[in-house]
């Protein structure tokens, strides 16, 4: 408003000069020159312009012929005057005159009000000193004069104030019954938040607060009077001289940041919309490769050399590449993107990223490859890094398994793919060798040791018949041939059990048998027994080694008395 007030005001002004310029122009081609001094010119050859505040004529600039037209000078002196005039305030503002070389500075605080010559002074017949302080007092009243109001004036200001205040508090009045009203709505809903476990927003509640949504209701209440009193307030003051300027400074503030975040809101909407299609577009790849994905592991489509446990990790992978790829499109059109803030938090981030995730990088590339080596899958028995256990999950960083002491073990990938994996439950070969061995002296006869120990694997429970067990010869030691049982099963996940029962009918098959299963090291620790078999050792069966020792230690003397006589104490002896 105040600028359409002020263009008005400049296109009178401009019209006016016109207008006076003209007449003054008609005048001299209708005068007679007459004979002057060469240093002096006639007033009447002079074109004047006026310099107007608020229709209100101060003075007027002249110039002679050929110099800077006064009338081009009056338009700008006027448009300075105007547009300082607006934010003039008589307490805060100043004038001063500047003096310079041949010119004279008025000025308004540090702006330019207008440039007084010294062929202004002698136009006008007085010094430049005179000159410009008559002028200066001049434009110091015509800005005095715009700005003092008069009693009807200040009368209508007045009670524009309290209009605006009572609309303040009507409005004021006008959110607390809506949100009076939201409350009552509020307090009907359940408190499901307050009454149940895990939900964060209850921590933030003040204790006496009997709803979720009736505190938040209050806070947004709260938050509207808070912004209605923030415009409103400063705005009671603007019909005041004194405070209008501050005001007018006031919503300027406000004005730049809100203009700025509202232009760019609009140059936004373009960038917005290929952020919207790209974002689209590749979350409907990522559906469609997700149904591709599950049609795959179910077997609903089939794919040459591609097995249906690749088909939830290859899904994965390609949309995680399809979002990636979708968000090096996005990036260029979001907000603020070419700053340089923005790019150093993004080499910051990607900086800890790549310093911090050494190992889990590692981890993800070894789960990628474990996936796609298939060396085991979900429900596998597998032996990793000397762990025995059940495959109970795969994830891209580690592998869980589950021991036969029902232990739950997380192996990492890198691990894995480093080390050995032993699979017990490998449905290709159909069945798995357990194998023992047992050592035997030199005095037991081959073909009997193999006898007994197939008699004990045909009496051992879980193991195949056909194919039949074998005995294998491993090693000719210097005191003990090694003998090796191999026997066929299925039952991968009672391996611990089969090896307890073979190694129990070995045990009896050969105590049957009367043959000592013996090793170098028992051999050294023998004490003259006559066997180690435990159906044959008898409470008095002693070797005559054994017998000699207990005589030397004395173990077979009789316990003397006490009343007895040593005889080895007697003197003649």
């Amino acid at each position: 408003m105040n600028k359409a007030i002020y263009i008005f005001r400049l296109i009178c002004s401009l019209a006016f000069i016109l207008s006076s310029f003209h007449t003054e122009g008609q005048e001299i081609l209708n005068s007679k020159p007459t004979h002057n001094d060469s240093l002096s010119i006639k007033p009447n050859l002079l074109e004047s312009a006026p310099i107007i505040i608020d229709s209100d004529t101060l003075f007027y600039i002249k110039n002679s012929p050929g110099d800077y037209p006064a009338i081009l000078r009056a338009v700008d002196i006027n448009t300075r005057l105007g547009g300082f005039k607006e934010n003039y305030n008589k307490l805060l503002d100043s004038f001063s005159i500047v003096p310079l070389n041949n010119y004279v500075e008025l000025k308004l605080n540090n702006n330019v009000l207008m440039i007084i010559t010294a062929s202004d002074a002698s136009f006008e017949d007085m010094t430049l000193k005179e000159l410009s302080q008559l002028r200066l007092d001049k434009i110091q009243a015509g800005f005095s004069r715009a700005t003092d109001l008069s009693t009807k004036e200040w009368i209508k200001r007045i009670a524009l104030f309290f209009l605006s205040l009572l609309i303040l508090y009507g409005i004021i009045k006008l959110i607390n019954l809506f949100f009076n009203k939201m409350n009552l709505r509020m307090m009907k809903i359940e408190k499901k938040f307050l009454s149940g476990r895990g939900h964060l927003l209850k921590y933030f509640i003040p204790g006496n607060s009997k709803n979720i949504f009736v505190f938040l209701v209050s806070v947004l209440r709260l938050i509207s009077i808070a912004i209605v009193l923030f415009i409103g307030a400063p705005f009671l003051f603007s019909f005041f001289p004194l405070s209008q300027n501050l005001v007018e400074k006031f919503y300027q503030y406000i004005e730049e940041p809100v203009i700025y975040v509202f232009n760019g809101i609009i140059n936004f909407i373009p960038s917005l919309f290929f952020i919207i299609v790209i974002a689209s577009t590749a979350r409907y790849v990522a559906r469609v490769v997700r149904a591709i994905t599950i049609d795959v592991e179910l077997g609903k489509l089939k794919i040459n050399n591609f097995h249906k446990d690749w088909a939830r990790p290859t899904g994965k992978l390609l949309s995680l590449f399809v979002y990636a790829l979708a968000l090096v499109l996005i990036f260029p059109y979001l907000p603020g993107s070419g700053s340089s803030a923005f790019q150093g938090v993004s080499i910051f981030i990607g900086a800890i990223i790549s310093f911090g995730s050494t190992s889990a990088i590692a981890n993800i590339i070894a789960g990628v490859v474990i996936t796609y080596m298939r060396p085991f899958q979900i429900g596998d028995r597998v032996k990793i890094d000397n762990i025995i256990g059940d495959v109970i999950d795969k994830t891209i960083l580690v592998t869980h398994l589950r021991t036969t002491k029902n232990e739950d073990v997380t192996i990492p990938n890198a691990n894995i793919l480093t080390g050995n994996i032993i699979n017990y439950s490998s449905h290709e070969t159909g069945s798995i060798i357990l194998h023992t061995t047992i050592t035997l002296g030199y005095d037991v006869s081959w073909k009997k040791a193999n006898a007994l120990l197939l008699e004990a694997a045909n009496r051992t429970p879980f193991l195949m018949k056909d194919p039949s067990p074998f005995v294998l010869q491993t090693s000719l030691d210097d005191f003990y041939v090694a003998y090796e049982l191999n026997a066929h099963t299925k039952e991968y996940k009672k391996i611990p059990v089969i090896y307890s029962d073979i190694h129990k009918h070995i045990l009896d098959i050969f105590d049957e048998a009367g043959v000592e299963i013996l090793s170098p090291g028992y051999i050294a620790a023998r004490d003259g027994s006559l066997t180690t078999i435990p159906s044959q050792i008898k409470k008095n069966s002693k070797g005559q080694i054994s017998k000699l020792v207990d005589h030397l230690t004395g173990r077979n003397q009789p316990i003397i008395k006490k009343n007895n006589q040593n005889p080895f104490n007697d003197k003649k002896t």
